[in-house]
């Protein structure tokens, strides 16, 4: 018995280098990616899950990734125990104890493969939208700015605002999220592939924990929720729920992800929305300006309403709080992570939004 135990294990192991091996093979053809897994599987796939966790009002993957970490430390507290205790069999339990972590790591791995990884390799959202998105000169680049700038200037002005004269949200938290799908539903007939039939996003519980780690929201496929940390501002908030939805919806690249959630925004029926996309969209096309042209970055930023200069300092002002360490370690993690998906530019793939606003403004 017990060898049939370890041949199943090993077996099990097998699932990494044959997830990695699909994974590989679908990085061949992007169109082929998108038309059979995409447009088809990753919905097949992903119905049961959420039907099964999407209406549920809390996040059910905080409550799995808490329970998994209080069971693994359970179990290598034991597994410790057992070797003290053991005088002739102390390498047999820690053989087992490393094969079945192997063999369950095996399982998930090949589970996020099968019900999300695959969408890193679909068609780029720019072939999608029909985007040219060739390099261009830094003055198109200063003339998306200008553009973003004015258009969050006029927004600001109507929003709501707390006693502090920075924005607030035209409903609480809660009221937030379950809107966040409207802008969606305005932009499916154009784009069919952002069509939405998700549960709507869920707030975190440990969303301070999150910040400290520099996240602000997470797509969990296990379970197909869009997780938002709702301790972030409120200019950010709405941005982060319909990034997070972008990836629900199978747009697993970080810069697509980002440019999806600004067209939701723009696009959203609510003033508070529409700002929190345009502003977000204004912070990356300024801040890759300010890379390449810092004087020309600081003659825009003159430009800025007060309200957007108050908006803006209070969420660099946020985010400086959490600026530790563990920020630090935890984006080393997420630009691995990145890079084992094939998103070679791992963490520096973010700014490739900007390529999106320009190719978007240029088309118009």
């Amino acid at each position: 018995m017990k060898k049939k135990a370890i041949h199943k294990r090993l077996l099990l192991v097998l699932l990494i280098p044959l997830g990695y091996l699909l994974f590989y093979l679908s990085s061949l053809s992007h169109s082929l990616t998108e038309k059979i897994y995409s447009q088809v599987l990753y919905k097949v796939l992903t119905l049961p899950l959420n039907l099964l966790f999407g209406y549920i009002p809390i996040s059910m993957a905080e409550i799995l990734l808490i329970s998994t970490v209080l069971i693994l430390l359970f179990l290598i507290v034991r597994t410790i125990i057992r070797i003290i205790k053991s005088s002739s069999e102390k390498w047999s339990i820690l053989g087992r104890a490393i094969s079945n972590f192997v063999a369950a790591l095996s399982i998930l791995y090949f589970s996020f493969i099968l019900l999300w990884g695959f969408n890193y390799q679909r068609l780029p959202f720019k072939d999608i939208a029909g985007y040219d998105t060739q390099p261009t000169d830094i003055n198109m680049l200063k003339q998306v700015c200008e553009a973003l700038i004015q258009r969050t200037n006029e927004l600001r002005t109507q929003v709501d605002e707390n006693s502090n004269g920075i924005m607030k949200l035209s409903g609480g938290i809660n009221n937030t999220l379950k809107r966040a799908h409207l802008g969606y539903k305005n932009i499916e007939s154009q784009y069919p592939e952002l069509t939405y039939k998700f549960g709507r996003p869920k707030g975190v519980l440990l969303s301070e924990v999150m910040s400290y780690l520099g996240i602000g929201g997470v797509y969990f496929p296990y379970t197909t929720e869009a997780n938002v940390n709702i301790s972030l501002p409120s200019t950010s908030l709405p941005f982060t729920a319909c990034h997070e939805i972008a990836h629900q919806i199978g747009f697993s690249r970080e810069d697509e992800a980002n440019y999806i959630a600004y067209l939701a925004c723009k696009y959203h029926p609510d003033a508070d929305f529409q700002y929190s996309g345009t502003l977000s969209a204004m912070i990356y096309a300024t801040n890759a300006l300010y890379q390449y042209s810092p004087e020309d970055y600081f003659e825009l930023r003159e430009k800025y309403s007060e309200g957007v200069n108050r908006d803006v300092n209070a969420l660099n002002n946020y985010w400086e709080k959490y600026e530790t360490k563990i920020q630090d370690f935890s984006s080393s993690i997420n630009n691995a992570y990145l890079k084992a998906n094939m998103q070679n530019d791992g963490v520096r793939s973010y700014g490739r939004m900007v390529d999106l606003l320009i190719a978007e403004y240029r088309k118009k």
